[in-house]
């Protein structure tokens, strides 16, 4: 499958938050061309701040392999992560990270800082950016608008 094809799942993802009336961040991990897990951001539902779609997409696919060691993983998420998820991200060992639309506010995966940066850790992870861009982000912009 395509990039577009994996994130074209994230974004089914990211409608059902929208339904539900969480931010419309979707994310799946893809580990041997299988989706091993899939998530969006259950913040309000769980009253848990840190219930982000990465967090939990990671923390599912761990218990699906049976190790916190993603290594031959793929994260697929609509949003640029936060500097929380970029840790976890780290953390988890994933060996790719591949994002819609960028957090020009809050992404720590190259916008606004890069927790990532490959100079700092021992452990790389390569980074797509910009996959589906315009879909990953107007249904934020579209539940944005909703709110007000």
């Amino acid at each position: 499958m395509l990039h577009q094809d994996w994130m074209q799942l994230a974004l089914i993802q990211a409608q059902m938050a929208y339904e539900q009336g969480e931010v419309p961040i979707g994310a799946i991990v893809v580990h041997q061309g299988q989706v091993i897990a899939a998530a969006h951001n259950e913040r309000e539902m769980n009253n848990d701040p840190t219930a982000h779609a990465e967090i939990l997409a990671i923390q599912r696919a761990a218990k699906v392999l049976g190790s916190w060691r993603l290594t031959d993983a793929s994260l697929y998420v609509t949003l640029e992560p936060c500097p929380m998820c970029a840790g976890a991200i780290m953390q988890s060992r994933i060996k790719r990270l591949i994002y819609g639309a960028m957090d020009l506010k809050g992404g720590a995966t190259g916008s606004v800082i890069n927790v990532l940066d490959r100079t700092l850790w021992n452990h790389r992870v390569d980074i797509i950016a910009g996959v589906m861009e315009d879909e990953c982000s107007d249904i934020l912009k579209k539940f944005f608008r909703r709110l007000r």
